[in-house]
């Protein structure tokens, strides 16, 4: 319960002055002295656009307080019903009011509500008798007057112990209980007091209760809803977005999402990170136009699509033509925009097109920063349009910074500009910044180009370039004839002993010489074999044939048909990806710990 002040001025009756030009708009004073059925109007049209521009529940309650303190009431009593009730679906569950606020006129609180005894206190808690007073008055949706007949069981179970202690409540019609009556579901109550020493509530005053209430049950309906949908809409966005990023080897990554300021106001933007064969990674970001809960489903739809490519190991423009296709069949009205790159921690090569999309940020570790020159494209869902994919060095300690127009773009600030600042933030950012964490570099970049209010999502990935030591990569093209599987062999076995693995030998000798052996059944061009060293051995056997092995289970007389099944009895994990130039297969083994 929440018991408001009213720094009101005037006495009860009495509206307060002015407000300021951010502040509440002045009420007409109802009350004291017999007024016109215009100022009724007046104060009705007033009082009731005041309560129906609440944006959520506390700002729709407050707007009814101060409407009607002391304007119309001397006190007001608001009870909820707990939980407030969702959508059109009726509830079994008995119906339970908790109290919300209290709001008083400074004249009122010596004279309404606890004047004398500390125990007089209103009820928290109110589940209404079944058949009882204040049930059927729940029920019928409309308000009565505090002294009507039979109505001082429905006071009591509202007041609870205020109803009933010594000079808490005024004589005569100076209550009003008005139920909270949304479209569905009763919403709760308020109870309206006026001092012994007012007037009390005419049968005009009782059409006023009636109004007042009918608003803002609709209004506290709204903001449930308005809840109720930001929930469903954050929920939905934060699913589609990664839960976490992969952590490959050769590339630190680190994200941040916000959504706009107006929460229900969900946006797409989204981003991803995809591990992709031969240890190279797939770095997305990507905004689909308009801010809605379709947005947000077409964003993970595009996403999902995005995922599926990759998988393909298709080079970025080839992606972003495919996708573009894809979201073309997802209708006409939806454009999004996007930036696909993929990083070669062997090659320490970038490989990025664009789709219409803000141009990405390469900090350099000498702390030059530059705006990438990758041709733009035209958004995805237009249509007919030829993207290119651009190759640039990515050497080792390099950022890659990629982000969704929401950090760059406002009210009063276009594109450009908002790409510019972001480059001379990040290349302005102090050496032992730079050398920081890229979670500490998100949050700084989010600190000076968004810290208030935002009108957009905002998508935030960033990539440091580690790279691969060469010294832990070996890496072979092999001619397919029936020696092959024993050179592979040898070639294993030197390079594993200069790395200090003799364990390994033996069990990556055999595992070698059964995916090469497999992989010259069917290559018509020459296979690689690379190993990799990082926390795990890695191999990867790439050939031409888009034919992906797939374990079974060799009979007894058969002599072939056993090789996958060692790889997976042997190796700690193991895999074979289909790739637009044919497949790989790989395995992976735990190094042994060092004494």
């Amino acid at each position: 319960m929440t018991e408001h002040p009213s720094p009101r001025e005037g006495p009860a009756g009495t509206a307060r002055r002015g407000a300021s030009a951010s502040g509440p708009a002045p009420v007409v004073p109802l009350g004291r002295t017999p007024v016109q059925q215009m100022d009724r109007l007046q104060y009705l049209d007033v009082a009731t656009r005041r309560i129906a521009r609440g944006m959520d529940l506390d700002e729709t309650l407050r707007e009814l307080r101060w409407a009607a303190v002391p304007a119309f009431a001397d006190a007001i009593v608001i009870h909820l019903h707990d939980p407030l009730p969702v959508g059109d679906e009726k509830s079994a569950a008995a119906v339970v009011l908790r109290l919300h606020s209290i709001d008083r006129a400074p004249e009122a609180r010596s004279a309404l509500l606890m004047p004398h005894a500390e125990y007089a206190s209103v009820a928290e808690r109110v589940q209404p008798v079944l058949a009882g007073r204040l049930a059927k008055l729940l029920l019928a949706g409309r308000p009565a007057f505090g002294d009507a007949p039979g109505i001082h069981p429905a006071v009591a179970e509202l007041l609870g112990p205020a109803a009933s202690a010594h000079g808490t409540l005024p004589p005569g019609r100076r209550l009003i209980i008005a139920p909270l009556h949304g479209r569905h579901h009763v919403m709760g109550t308020v109870v309206l007091l006026r001092r012994p020493d007012r007037s009390a509530f005419t049968t005009d005053d009782l059409l006023v209760a009636s109004q007042l209430a009918t608003h803002t049950a609709i209004g506290v309906q709204k903001a449930v809803m308005y809840g109720h949908e930001a929930s469903v809409a954050d929920t939905l966005q934060h699913t589609m977005l990664p839960s976490s990023l992969p952590e490959p080897t050769g590339i630190q990554l680190a994200s941040r999402y916000l959504p706009a300021s107006k929460t229900a106001q969900v946006g797409g933007d989204w981003y991803d990170a995809i591990p992709l064969p031969g240890s190279r990674v797939a770095l997305i970001v990507g905004d689909v136009m308009g801010h809605s809960m379709t947005s947000a489903a077409i964003m993970g739809q595009l996403r999902t699509i995005v995922q599926t490519l990759a998988g393909l190991d298709l080079p970025p423009h080839e992606v972003l033509h495919h996708l573009d296709e894809q979201a073309q069949r997802l209708g006409s009205d939806h454009i999004a925009t996007c930036l696909y790159a993929i990083y070669d921690p062997i090659s320490h090569r970038l490989l990025m097109a664009n789709a219409g999309h803000p141009p990405a940020v390469l900090l350099r570790p000498n702390g030059h920063a530059e705006v990438l020159q990758v041709p733009p494209g035209a958004p995805i869902g237009v249509g007919g349009v030829v993207f290119e994919s651009v190759e640039m060095p990515a050497p080792t300690g390099t950022t890659l910074v990629l982000y969704t127009d929401g950090l760059v773009e406002s009210r009063d600030t276009d594109v450009g500009t908002g790409v510019e600042a972001l480059r001379t933030h990040l290349q302005s950012t102090p050496h032992h910044h730079r050398l920081s964490s890229l979670e500490r570099l998100c949050d700084r970049v989010l600190a000076a180009l968004a810290p208030g209010p935002r009108d957009d999502d905002i998508a935030l990935l960033t990539a440091r370039f580690d790279g691969f030591p060469p010294d832990s990569v070996g890496y072979w093209h092999l001619d397919p004839h029936p020696l092959t599987a024993g050179q592979a062999r040898r070639l294993t076995r030197r390079v594993l002993r200069r790395w200090g693995l003799d364990d390994l030998v033996d069990t990556t000798e055999l595992l070698v010489s059964e995916v090469v052996t497999n992989a010259v059944r069917y290559a018509s061009r020459p296979i690689s074999l690379r190993l990799l060293r990082t926390d795990v051995l890695r191999c990867e056997v790439t050939d031409d044939s888009p034919q992906v092995p797939r374990m079974r289970q060799a009979a007894p007389g058969d002599e072939g048909g056993r090789g996958l099944f060692l790889v997976d009895r042997l190796a700690q994990r193991w895999g074979a990806t289909r790739l637009s130039t044919g497949k790989v297969v790989w395995f992976e083994q735990q190094i042994p710990k060092g004494p």
